[in-house]
């Protein structure tokens, strides 16, 4: 009968060669965030157009990757195109959609959030939209969703786990391939929770400086 045990020396002599995908894991984590509000804000700035086809295009794509899940389309991405997409690019380009959608609903709540007078002021100052949206509105949207965005990225470092299903050699491939050779699971995945827990510690970490940041700036 197999009974899990936790090797403490085989998950210290292990963390070497995990953090070895570390640079997978991040660098995915932040270009997909990175696009991924780049996106968000054009489908965001895009709801605003006065065109009904393009509205019903911007719900579509917010609605369709909100509810396709980020593997079916991983596997979509680097398996279903006739021609075959480096599996660090097709990670890429996968969570970059699936992000911005959840992105996009975060910014269009955010801006919704502005407080209304804030665009007749500008209006009345002569500014036209996209000024407005730029260098008022969006400012203040951006502190108001520094939390949710926060949760976005830290879905997104774990996110990148699925990643390791097409080969690319993040933290959690290195652990799968230790795992697989010292037939210890346990150990090895125990291991990589807690190096994804101290990244999002990080990135909670982030959120609080730029909410005291804003706070300082902004708040009087």
């Amino acid at each position: 009968m197999y009974i899990p045990t936790i090797d403490l020396s085989l998950m210290l002599e292990s963390i070497p060669f995990l953090l070895s995908g570390l640079g997978y894991t991040i660098g995915i984590s932040l270009a997909a965030f990175f696009f991924g509000n780049l996106l968000g804000i054009l489908m965001t700035i895009l709801g605003f157009v006065p065109f009904r086809i393009v509205k019903l295009f911007v719900r579509f794509y917010l609605s369709f990757l909100r509810g396709t899940p980020a593997l079916v389309l991983l596997f979509l991405l680097y398996f279903g195109l006739p021609y075959q997409l480096n599996a660090v690019v097709a990670a890429i380009i996968c969570f970059s959609f699936t992000s911005s959608a959840f992105i996009g609903e975060i910014y269009r709540g955010s801006i919704a959030g502005v407080n209304a007078g804030q665009w007749d002021a500008a209006y009345a100052l002569g500014n036209r939209f996209f000024p407005t949206m730029r260098y008022i509105i969006l400012p203040q949207a951006f502190r108001i969703s520094i939390p949710a965005l926060s949760n976005v990225a830290m879905d997104l470092l774990k996110g990148t786990s699925l990643a390791a299903m097409i080969t690319v050699p993040d933290i959690f491939q290195k652990a799968k391939i230790i795992g697989g050779r010292t037939f210890d699971y346990l150990s090895m995945y125990l291991l990589v929770a807690l190096i994804y827990w101290l990244l999002c510690v990080g990135i909670g970490h982030i959120q609080h400086q730029l909410e005291n940041y804003f706070q300082q700036k902004y708040i009087v």
